[in-house]
């Protein structure tokens, strides 16, 4: 399983995506490998820019598995958010909610963001 990150997804909602990322978020869905979580979720929605993206979003929530946020998601990613600071690293709030559900589910994430290379490291 592998969580797909919004910055993956919207190569593939948009036009002119960058064809290797949609290529790799269409064999991970296509076998079944791609998740996405309630902060993604949240993230993609937000960004909803017409019909076309509703329903494809209402189709990723019937099939996508949901990793869940649990108390120790958020305290982990309490955590990860000290360590970044003491590494003099920033990231979003949301990134690193979305890196620490990751871990703790044991699953890669598939991005476009930089933000994730380090975050994965901490």
């Amino acid at each position: 399983m592998t969580l797909v990150d919004s910055s993956s997804w919207v190569h593939c909602l948009r036009r002119g995506g960058d064809p290797k990322i949609v290529e790799r978020v269409r064999r991970l869905v296509e076998s079944g490998e791609a998740a996405w979580c309630p902060a993604i979720r949240l993230e993609l929605w937000n960004g909803v820019g017409g019909e076309t993206d509703r329903r494809i979003l209402r189709d990723f929530e019937q099939t996508l598995p949901e990793l869940s946020i649990t108390d120790e998601v958020w305290a982990a990613a309490s955590a990860l958010a000290s360590r970044c600071r003491k590494a003099g690293k920033t990231a979003p709030a949301i990134d690193v909610l979305i890196a620490a559900c990751a871990r703790h589910h044991g699953v890669q994430v598939e991005h476009d963001d930089s933000h994730f290379d380090f975050l994965m490291t901490l």
